[in-house]
This record gives C-alpha cells, sequence and structure tokens, in this order.
C-alpha cells in the first residue's frame, strides 16, 4: 500500500511540474514567437529596401554610429548581449534588461538596412531571454524557476530564428556550459521552442532549405575524408572566434569611444567593399549560402566573408554569429570539395553545421540541427563532423563567457 502511495505521489509531482511549465511555454512561447516574427519579417524588409538601395552603403558608419551611441546612453549592461545571458543563466543572479530587446532589435535591423555583415540568432536569443526574464519577475517567480524560463528563451528564441525547434531546444540547454547539460530546463525548452516555432508559421516567417547530397557509407575512405575536412572545420571555426576576439581588443584598444568605434567600421567595412565589388557578402549573404550548395563559387569566398563579419561584430554593430558561420563553413566546404574529389552539397552542408559547431561549442545542438535542415541520408557523417570540429575547435568560441564543467 505504502509503495502505491508512493507511486501515485511520484506521478502527481511529475503531472504538476508538467502542467506548470506546459502553461508557462505557451505563455512564453506565444510570446517569444510573436516578437521574433515581427523581428524577421523586418529583417528581409530591410534587406530588401537594401538590395534595391545600394546607396544606403554609405549611411552604414552613420547607423553604426547611432546605435553605439543608444547602447552607451541606454543599454548599460545590454552591449555584451549573449554573453549577458550566459552569465545571467550560469550565475543564477541578476535580471537581463528587457531593454535589451528593443535596443538589439533596432540595431540589428540598422545593421542589416546599411549593409553590415551579421547573422540574426544573437537577437533572436536576446529577445526570448529578456522577454522571459521580464515574465518571470511579473509572475514572482523564484530564482531557480526564473533561470529555467530564461533557458527556455534561449530555446524559443533559436528555435524561431531558424525553425529548428530541436536544435533550438538543446541549444537553449547546452550553450551555457561546455560540458553540461541543464536537463532540468529541458520540458520547458522543448515546450517554448516548438510553440514558438508553431507561431511564427501563423506569421508567414519562411526558412532557407538547402539540399545536401546523401552518400553512402560503403566507400572505406570516405570516413577518412570526412574526418580530414571536419579539422579543417575546426580550425576555420577557431580562426572566426580568435580574430573576432582580437580585432575587438583592438579597436577598443585604439578607439574608446563606442560610437567613433561603429563609424570607424563601417568606414573599413565600406572600404572593402568598393575594393571587392561585390555585394553578395554584406547582411546575412543567403544567395551566397545556397549558391554554396549549388555551384563552385568564388574559392576565397569565405575569408571575406569571414573578415567582413569579424569587423562588423568588433566595431559593435548588432546582430549574431551562426548565419555568418553557416556562410563561412558551406562556402569552405564549396573550396574543399573538389580538394577531396566530393560533391559540393556534401561538404558545404557539413561545413555549415561543423564551423557552427565549433564556434558555439554546441555539438549536439549543431548535430540536431544538421539532421532538421538536411535530414537523416548522412547521419553519421554530420556526427562525425560535430564532433571533430569541436574537439579541433579547441577552447576558443564565439561566446566568451560560456563556462567549462571541468572549471567548476
Amino acid at each position: 500500500m505504502d509503495l502505491l502511495q508512493e507511486y501515485v505521489k511520484d506521478i502527481a509531482s511529475v503531472a504538476r511540474h508538467f502542467l506548470k511549465w506546459f502553461l508557462l511555454a505557451i505563455v512564453s512561447g506565444t510570446l517569444v514567437g510573436i516578437f521574433i516574427s515581427f523581428f524577421l519579417n523586418s529583417l528581409q524588409y530591410v534587406t530588401n529596401l537594401r538590395e534595391h538601395r545600394p546607396w544606403l552603403l554609405y549611411l552604414l558608419p552613420f547607423g553604426g554610429a547611432f546605435v553605439s551611441y543608444l547602447y552607451l546612453k541606454f543599454g548599460k549592461d545590454s552591449a555584451k548581449g549573449n554573453n549577458l545571458i550566459i552569465e545571467r543563466i550560469n550565475e543564477g543572479v541578476g535580471e537581463i534588461p528587457f531593454r535589451m530587446a528593443p535596443l538589439v532589435f533596432l540595431g540589428t535591423a540598422v545593421t542589416h538596412l546599411f549593409g553590415g555583415s551579421a547573422g540574426r540568432e544573437g537577437t533572436g536569443v536576446q529577445i526570448g531571454a529578456s522577454i522571459c526574464s521580464k515574465l518571470s519577475h511579473f509572475l514572482h517567480l523564484n530564482k531557480e524557476d526564473a533561470t529555467i524560463l530564461i533557458i527556455s528563451g534561449v530555446s524559443s528564441g533559436f528555435g524561431v530564428v531558424f525553425g529548428t525547434p530541436i536544435a533550438g531546444t538543446i541549444f537553449g540547454l547546452e550553450v551555457s556550459t561546455i560540458g553540461k547539460m541543464r536537463y532540468e530546463s529541458i520540458i520547458p525548452c522543448l515546450l517554448s521552442s516548438y510553440i514558438g516555432t508553431y507561431v511564427s508559421t501563423l506569421f508567414n516567417v519562411s526558412h532557407s532549405h538547402y539540399e545536401m547530397e546523401t552518400l553512402s557509407s560503403q566507400n572505406p575512405f570516405l570516413f577518412y575524408k570526412v574526418m580530414a575536412c571536419s579539422i579543417l572545420f575546426g580550425l576555420m571555426s577557431k580562426l572566426f572566434a580568435e580574430l573576432t576576439h582580437y580585432l575587438k581588443k583592438i579597436f577598443s584598444d585604439k578607439l574608446k569611444k563606442s560610437y567613433v568605434k561603429s563609424f570607424v567600421g563601417g568606414l573599413i567595412i565600406i572600404g572593402l567593399m568598393l575594393m571587392i565589388r561585390n555585394r553578395m557578402y554584406l547582411g546575412l549573404s543567403l544567395p551566397l549560402l545556397k549558391e554554396a550548395f549549388e555551384s563552385p563559387v568564388v574559392g576565397y569566398a569565405f575569408l571575406i566573408k569571414l573578415l567582413l563579419t569579424s569587423i562588423t561584430l568588433a566595431t559593435g554593430f548588432q546582430g549574431g554569429e551562426v548565419t555568418p558561420l553557416f556562410v563561412v563553413g558551406a562556402t569552405f566546404g564549396n573550396f574543399l570539395a573538389p580538394l577531396f574529389n566530393l560533391p559540393l552539397s556534401f561538404v558545404a552542408g557539413l561545413g555549415m553545421i561543423g564551423v557552427f559547431c565549433g564556434g558555439t561549442k554546441t555539438p549536439l545542438a549543431s548535430f540536431a540541427m544538421g539532421l532538421e535542415l538536411f535530414g537523416g541520408g548522412n547521419l553519421k557523417y554530420l556526427f562525425i563532423t560535430c564532433v571533430i570540429s569541436y574537439v579541433f575547435a579547441g577552447k576558443s568560441g564565439i561566446y566568451t563567457s560560456q563556462k567549462v564543467q571541468s572549471d567548476r
């Protein structure tokens, strides 16, 4: 009888826990889905404006200076971006200011309107986390529950941006501490990510799709070719992270005022564009990403995108790193494919996921994203790529606030 009572009590506790987070996820996932849907549609609008009005590029220094000035006057800790969120999750104390959401929304829109080379995942994560932080304060949640709700905001923000709810779920669990998964947050992350992604479909948010050729695993040399490519993807993500951090330090040391730094960064990008004479590297560069899966691209495309993105982010422009990592990885894979006698789309797909994995230090989320984007036909090669790239990227990552489990 005691065993039965204990069983019923345990089931009731699990049910209460699930119901509690299901209701919270409905609210948080819906809010995040609405806000980020508006953000993504706005981003598409400003990108179309820039493409039809090439002269907007020459306003990039002024746009960057304006946003940096707003952050200086009103942003406070918001300028730390994703690193502030990771710190809040790891330390379990403090709040993520709600002002982060409108500031990063506006800052990213300005970056893409005038041609900065940046992504969008950072904005999605920051919007999701700041909304959920405000919601936890409104509901007077305790410290532990507030942290879990913020983590679920990270998951839903990431999932909505890329239309990958499973990868979004795992990203929120994995990103804050290298080597540790926050399983206490798995239910709210899963529910919030799926609900947010579903809400985005109601606002006609569309996501790009890429075809990755499936290769037979019977080729005995394919395993070693994939390993070799994966090592290079890890080293490429390491280069991206370390160059970005290095340039941030250089620009911050030389130019003390943030708005001056952004103005100079905008001038540098304009100068590089006048030299390159090709604007496909501006903004998200989604057409370049798509082309990398379909036909040979310029052999040094990955270096140009890497450099432009590092300069953009290092000089204070807002956005994210993930989509640029996708572009760098896919174009690098496009470059490597003929060298290893492999199909373009196959190595581009591996590069897209591998460089993302090495840069974010999230191998499981990267693997899940690969499966959601490309299906399971190349499952084993995607997994190999994530593992090897993660290892060879070393300690370098795009998020400096990530903790290593062994340090605890």
